[in-house]
Formats: C-alpha cells, sequence, structure tokens
C-alpha cells in the first residue's frame, strides 16, 4: 500500500464540507483512497456502474434520509447527474437538524461537466479535490520507474515492464471503446488514437490546432473538440503561457502535452528505458515528466505557466505560488545542465523568486547568476513544504 499524499487533504475536507467531490482519471486510485476513508467512520458505498447500486437510488431522498448519519460515497457520479439537485435537498435538511459536514463523497473521472453541474447546484455546500497518478514524492526512490511507467497504480506496481506496458495498452484502449463514448460525441475510436498519439508524439509543443487537423483530416473545431475531451477526462494538460508582461511580445498559444509518461510511452511503444533513452522523444517526456510533478507537489492555488518571447527568450515552468511569488524552472536531460541566455532574459522580464534548473541525478549546486541546478524530488519536496 502507498500512501497517498492527498489521504489527510481529503480526510480533511470532508469534515468541512457536507458534499466533496474527489475527480480523477480512471485506475488513478480515487476508490481505494474513499474506501480507506469509509474505514475509519460510518460510512457506505455505492458504485453507480452497478446496475443493483442505482437502483438503491431510484428514491434517492428517502435512501440520504435512511443515511443521514453517514457517510454515502457515490462512485462514478458522472452515471447519475440528475441526483445533484437531490443532494442539495439532503444537505440543506441536514444542516438544519445539525448535520454541516461530512455527508456525501462524489468520485468522478471527469472534470468539467462535473464541475459545472455540481457548481450550479451545489454552491457554497461542495469542495473539490483532484488526485494524480502516484507522483515523485509517494515514491521519492524510484524515479526513472516512475518516469517509463506512469503514475497509475497498477501500472507502476506490475511485476516487469512487459506487464505494465500491456496494462497501459488496455487502459487506452478501455477508454477508447468504452470510457470515452460516455463521456463525449461519437468519436470512432481509431481517429482518437490517432490524435492522442499525435499528442504523444509532440509531447510538450506549442498548441496548433491546424497542424493537428490537416493530419487528421477533419477541421479546427473537431480536433479542438477532441482535445477538449481529453484535457475533461485529465488526461491532457494545457499548459497556458505567461500573459502577464504587456511590453512584451509574447507567445501565446498554450503548451500540450499527455499527463502521464505511462501513457505516452505505451502509445509510442516505447517498452523499457533503453528504447527510451533511445527515442526521438526522450527529451520532451523528460520534460512534461518533471513539469507534471512539480505541478503535484505545489501548494494548492499556484498557478503553472511556460513564457517564452518570440525574441527567444523562455523558461519551461513558472510557478506562481499563493503569496504571489514566482519560482522559475528550466528543465534539462544532463547531468551537467547548461543553460542558454534566452532563461537570463526571460528571467530579466518576470523577476523571479526563485531560478532552478533541474536535472535527472540527485545533487544540489549553484550554477551562477542566482540559478541552482537541482534533482527532481528534492525541487518538489521543497515546493511541497514551501521553502
Amino acid at each position: 500500500m502507498i500512501f497517498r499524499r492527498r489521504t489527510e487533504q481529503l480526510a480533511a475536507l470532508v469534515e468541512n464540507y457536507p458534499a466533496v467531490a474527489l475527480l480523477g482519471p480512471r485506475q488513478v486510485g480515487k476508490t481505494t483512497l474513499a474506501l480507506d476513508l469509509a474505514d475509519r467512520r460510518r460510512a457506505i458505498y455505492l458504485d453507480l456502474e452497478s446496475v443493483a447500486d442505482r437502483a438503491r437510488l431510484q428514491d434517492a431522498e428517502a435512501f440520504f434520509a435512511d443515511h443521514e448519519n453517514e457517510l454515502v460515497i457515490l462512485d462514478e457520479i458522472h452515471r447519475a447527474p440528475q441526483i445533484f439537485q437531490v443532494l442539495r435537498g439532503a444537505i440543506d435538511r441536514g444542516r438544519r437538524k445539525g448535520l454541516r459536514a461530512g455527508r456525501f463523497l462524489l468520485l468522478g473521472s471527469a472534470s468539467i461537466d462535473l464541475l459545472k453541474q455540481s457548481g450550479e447546484t451545489l454552491a457554497g455546500r461542495i469542495a473539490y479535490l483532484e488526485l494524480d497518478p502516484l507522483d515523485i514524492l509517494e515514491v521519492p526512490d524510484e524515479q526513472d520507474k516512475l518516469w517509463l511507467r506512469g503514475g497509475f497504480p497498477d501500472s507502476f506496481l506490475a511485476r516487469g515492464n512487459a506487464a505494465s506496458l500491456t496494462w497501459r495498452e488496455n487502459f487506452i484502449r478501455t477508454y477508447l471503446e468504452r470510457d470515452v463514448p460516455q463521456f463525449g460525441p461519437r468519436i470512432s475510436a481509431e481517429t482518437l488514437r490517432r490524435f492522442w498519439t499525435m499528442l504523444a508524439h509532440n509531447q510538450i509543443a506549442m498548441l496548433n490546432l491546424a497542424n493537428l487537423a490537416r493530419a487528421l483530416g477533419v477541421d479546427g473545431k473537431t480536433v479542438a473538440s477532441y482535445l477538449d475531451l481529453l484535457v475533461d477526462l485529465l488526461l491532457v494538460r494545457r499548459l497556458p503561457a505567461w500573459h502577464g508582461n504587456e511590453a512584451k511580445r509574447l507567445v501565446k498559444s498554450p503548451k500540450v502535452y499527455v499527463r502521464d509518461t505511462g501513457l505516452v510511452h505505451a502509445l509510442l511503444r516505447i517498452s523499457d528505458k533503453d528504447a527510451l533513452l533511445g527515442h526521438p522523444v526522450v527529451g520532451q517526456s523528460w520534460e512534461s515528466f518533471v513539469i507534471e510533478s512539480l505541478i503535484a507537489a505545489a501548494p494548492e492555488g499556484t498557478q503553472s505557466h511556460f513564457y517564452r518571447t518570440s525574441a527567444g527568450a523562455e523558461i519551461d515552468l513558472v510557478l506562481t505560488l499563493p503569496d504571489g511569488k514566482a519560482w522559475a524552472v528550466e528543465v534539462k536531460r544532463s547531468s551537467a545542465p547548461k543553460l542558454k541566455k534566452g532563461f537570463h532574459f526571460a528571467c530579466e522580464d518576470i523577476a523571479p523568486e526563485r531560478r532552478f534548473v533541474v536535472h535527472p541525478g540527485a545533487d544540489s549546486f549553484p550554477m551562477g547568476m542566482g540559478v541552482e541546478a537541482i534533482g527532481l524530488r528534492e525541487l518538489a519536496r521543497r515546493l511541497s513544504a514551501g521553502v
């Protein structure tokens, strides 16, 4: 059992809000985390993909009244979108009886629709928490394994690389053939696989919808809807461009990448570390791994961007912490990293509080001009601790 960093945060939210939504892609560990919480208190669990469990909610109002002194866990909440209005009534009736927290834990595999439905109906009654795949702070001594296999627990914990790759290939197939039709418009599984694979080939590249649409033989609006769907399913991230310096000609298009590098490698049929190190995508894969790891480690409320000007000044990741201070992070695959002038010019533009270069090793050392070279695990630890 790997301890998840979100465990205590989830428990605290349940103690303080009537409803909590735990979001994350399938197989990331939401149900395991919820059931672990249920073991500590009176709780009842319903899987809304089960016909029998959905039948128990035919009279949801009466069901919730019968279990008002228990935490009701509703898994795959998107399968019963009509339930939100009933939840609001149950929460408000409970408040009049002094039941102000710990009523409902909602587990969802997609974010936008769930946020819209619950936000409109349960405003002021619900808190949100996203559960990411395993990260570098949860398995700190297995960086290369985490990079290669990704952070989905079943993939990471598989007996070998071949078994891990097989799990990820089946995961992708299941999403394409079963899960996507539940969430989005009718999309050919083969077309969406091609699109997903194209994103993997162009990992952490600037978004160019026109090029993607031309390669797929569809129009720009269609390819934008494909991207929105994968972002909504928490499988792809759009990293926005920094926009705080109006005096500079800044690149405005976001960067796009598949969030879990294990899925990147499965889409590209990369089976082991030797194959990864010899593949053209190795640098982009490492960069996205570092960026996603640091975003996961950052304190709640941190804003993430990249910075690039038309003149070539660039920073791979700018993290604006909740106190308003910025950390500039450049990512290098070399254990003896060197910086280009563009990084220093970019730092002059945004004046970050801290400047780092992340390399694959564990050592930390100064590079001059206020820049520190640092390993990923140590920077993630500092970021999480706010030091």
